[in-house]
């Protein structure tokens, strides 16, 4: 008998390449059509292999998600970077491969982040997503997100609007 193991973990500097190609597919799927494509293509490259090590070694929160031996998605956060908004935690970034989406495996992704953000005492965090990105602010408002904020973005010549949504512990 075969059983699949789903598991949420911190990730090792082990898991970068694996977690580099879970961000390009994650940002082609979401971003295409959204971000110009020469913009979306240096986004993209800057997150290699080595920029995952990188950030792995020195100690940034990063969380994979796991179904089997495969990284499906990965969760990125932290403490709050916009001093304007008044909440302690944020997560910076959480992605899944398009073929994991919808199968509630963001669900248990977010869960975890939250729950290690609140167990570093942070009891309140933040998310920003961009407005026209349709499935991360439905996803975002189902999980009981509430909008907190509206600001904008460059890529290049365009400019993005983009929504934060606000969760208490």
């Amino acid at each position: 008998m075969s059983t699949t193991l789903i598991d949420v973990r911190p990730a090792k500097t082990a898991d970068a390449v694996e977690v580099a190609s879970t961000h390009d597919e994650a940002w082609r799927a979401a971003y295409q059509g959204l971000i110009p494509g020469p913009e979306l293509e240096k986004l993209i490259n800057r997150r290699g292999p080595q920029w995952w090590d990188s950030a792995i070694r020195k100690g940034s929160r990063v969380s994979v998600l796991c179904f089997g031996d495969k990284v499906a998605g990965y969760a990125n956060y932290g403490r709050n970077r916009a001093r304007s908004l008044q909440f302690e935690g944020e997560i910076y970034e959480l992605y899944l491969r398009p073929e994991f989406q919808g199968l509630g495996f963001g669900r248990r992704l977010f869960a975890s982040a939250k729950r290690d953000l609140v167990q570093s005492g942070l009891k309140s965090l933040v998310i920003w997503a961009l407005s026209d990105n349709e499935g991360a602010t439905e996803f975002y408002r189902a999980l009981g997100g509430r909008m907190v904020a509206r600001s904008s973005e460059r890529f290049g010549a365009k400019s993005l609007d983009k929504v934060a949504f606000a969760w208490n512990a």
